[in-house]
Formats: structure tokens, C-alpha cells, sequence
């Protein structure tokens, strides 16, 4: 459902927000840089979301509705809900790969990673997984899917064409995101259970880096400047965003933000990082001379713990649980207001 209200403004945000100072970052910045432009009415329930993927060229999102225990596609373009695709149970992580035209999903209630057809939603191959699989990455250069298996404290890797095991990687505690560093061809991987980041060399599955995150309580959510050689991460456990350079192995900055941080996204045109938090708050941060300086926070709607970013127009996506209308889930779309 497309809203003619360009100009809508985030007040009704700001007066949760004050509902909400609790849980709210310690510094905000001010209020969110960002002007609502659409909501899409989905179904499916107010069950909890976790994580979505987007398809920026084709317009196409796929959201885990872990709460319904199905995949849910938008296309964002034409602001309509393209189809449901269900059975699957306390479905976590959701990645699609636009060039192989395909979405991968973990199946956490089943322990498995699952592909799909990007066209038609149908089921292409299951593998199995460790223990609670929860976030994806995709690794091109060998063409794996790299699940993070967070109760088993281990990554799952698998061949994306036909869901074959190539291999699992034991860090040695829970474990929260993993992401694929293309700038220099390794694995980046939050362990929580040893308040650290894991670097993994994607060819021998060996680790070859452990990076101490200091200030930090239960790394979890992370987003990487890649060009930068920057990684942000989400703290948990103490509310915090702190930033990693990766080339010189230090935390170089810590920010307050929303209680229990969970997703993160950057945006590389403006250097702009979000993180969402599992108490609805939702901080913005640009980096200026070398550092992440607040640009706006506030408490977007209860749940609204994922974010997605198009870096072709920087709009911004978060699935509620329940939207305007009060009851329905529905995913709202933002611009940059600054």
C-alpha cells in the first residue's frame, strides 16, 4: 500500500521514543534523518521477523517471518507483496544472490539451510547445519554459503548450487554474524561466547585471526565498509556500536545505541551506518574524519530490529510486527530527510 504522504515525518516515532527513553542510546544525534515515504501491508500475523535480504537491481525483498514460519517477498518497486513461501519453521537468515538468482534461508527449526529459486520460490535443495543456524554469507569466489550456526558455535559451508557440506569451522563459542570480506578474500565472524572477531580463511576453513573487541559485551550484528576496512559492530549485551579497524586490529570507537542492538546496515555512498535494536530504537551514525558521529536516533516501533539499505537510492526498510493499521505486519520504507 503506497502512502501519498511524501513529506510523512516521524512524530509519531519521537512520541514512542519518549515512551521508551529507557532503553534509548545515551546520545542520540537528534531525531532520525529519515522521512517515511511507504508502508506495504503484509500477512502471515504479528509474529516476530528477523532477518530480510534485498535484491537492489530487480526491487525484489525477501523477509524471514520467523514468527509465521514462512518467507515473504516484496517487491518494493511496485510496493505489493509478491507471495508467501511457507514451511519454514523459526526460519532465521535470509540472503539472496542476485546472479545466481537464488535466496538462501536458515531453517532454524529444522537445523537447516535451505535455497530457493529467486523467480519461483520453489525449494532447490536442503542441507544441514549445526545447532540454530542463524545468519548467512555468500562467498563468490568458491561459491559457498556460509551459515552461522550460533548455539553450536560453528559455520556451516556449503556449496550453493547443489546444498553439498564442504565443511564446518569451530570457533570455540556461540557465534553471532558472518560476513565476506571481498576487498581481501576472507570470513569475518562474531564471536559473542569470546567477545571477539574470527577471521577465517575461506579456502582451508582455518581460522587465522582472532580480533579482542574491548567495551564490547556479546558481538553480534555486523556491517562492513569494505573499501575502509571498517567493521561495525553490534554489542548486545551493553548497548553499544563499536568500530574495528580490521588492518590494524583495534576497536577504535564506542557509541551508544538501543538496547540489545541486533541488525546493522551500511550505506558505502555516505558512509552512513544503522542499527536496530531488538527494543525498537533505532540509531544512525555518519562517519566524519575517520570516526561514526550520531546522526539521529529514536524509537522507530516495538520489534523494529532489522534494516535493510538500497545503496542505489539509500532508502531504508524496516518490517514491524504490527503497522499503522494495528494489527497487520507491514514493511515500511524510508528516504534521508539529511
Amino acid at each position: 500500500m503506497w502512502s501519498s504522504k511524501v513529506g510523512w515525518v516521524l512524530a509519531g516515532a519521537m512520541v514512542a521514543a519518549a515512551c521508551s527513553a529507557a532503553q534509548g542510546p545515551a546520545t542520540t544525534g537528534g531525531p532520525l534523518p529519515l522521512r517515511k515515504v511507504a508502508e506495504v501491508a503484509l500477512t502471515g500475523g504479528s509474529g516476530r521477523f528477523d532477518y530480510a535480504s534485498l535484491d537492489s537491481d530487480r526491487g525484489l525483498m525477501f523477509l524471514a517471518h520467523m514468527g509465521a514460519g514462512e518467507i515473504v517477498e516484496v517487491d518494493v518497486r511496485a510496493h505489493t507483496m509478491v507471495r508467501t513461501i511457507p514451511d519454514a519453521p523459526d526460519v532465521h537468515g535470509v540472503l539472496v544472490v542476485p546472479g545466481k538468482h537464488r535466496v538462501y534461508a536458515t531453517v532454524t527449526g529444522r537445523d537447516q539451510v535451505v535455497a530457493l529459486d529467486e523467480d519461483s520460490g520453489a525449494v532447490l535443495f536442503t542441507a544441514p547445519t549445526g545447532a540454530y543456524p542463524d545468519g548467512l554469507a555468500y562467498d563468490p569466489v568458491r561459491n559457498a554459503v556460509w551459515t552461522t550456526n550460533e548455539r553450536a558455535g560453528s559455520e556451516t559451508v556449503v556449496d550453493a548450487d547443489g546444498g553439498t557440506v564442504r565443511g564446518t569451522v569451530v570457533l570455540g563459542g556461540e557465534v553471532g554474524n558472518v560476513v565476506y570480506d571481498a576487498a581481501v578474500d576472507r570470513m569475518v565472524v562474531a564471536v559473542q561466547g569470546r567477545g571477539e572477531l574470527a577471521v577465517i580463511a575461506p579456502d582451508s576453513l582455518t581460522v587465522t585471526d582472532r580480533i579482542p573487541t574491548p567495551g564490547c559485551s556479546g558481538p553480534h550484528g555486523q556491517a562492513l565498509d569494505a573499501g575502509g576496512q571498517i567493521m561495525y559492530v553490534g554489542c548486545e549485551g551493553n548497548a553499544t556500536l563499536i568500530t574495528v579497524d580490521l588492518a590494524k586490529h583495534t576497536v577504535t570507537d564506542h557509541n551508544s545505541v538501543g538496547e540489545t542492538p541486533d541488525v546493522l546496515a551500511y550505506d558505502p555512498g555516505p558512509q552512513r551506518v544503522y542499527v536496530a535494536s531488538d527494543r525498537g530504537w533505532v540509531s544512525v551514525f555518519d562517519r566524519r574524519d575517520g570516526h561514526p558521529k550520531p546522526a539521529g536516533a529514536a524509537h522507530l516501533a516495538d520489534g523494529a530490529h532489522i534494516v535493510v539499505v538500497d545503496p542505489a537510492d539509500h532508502h531504508s526498510y524496516f518490517p514491524i510486527a504490527t503497522g499503522t493499521s494495528g494489527s497487520a505486519p507491514a514493511l515500511w520504507e524510508f528516504e534521508p530527510s539529511a
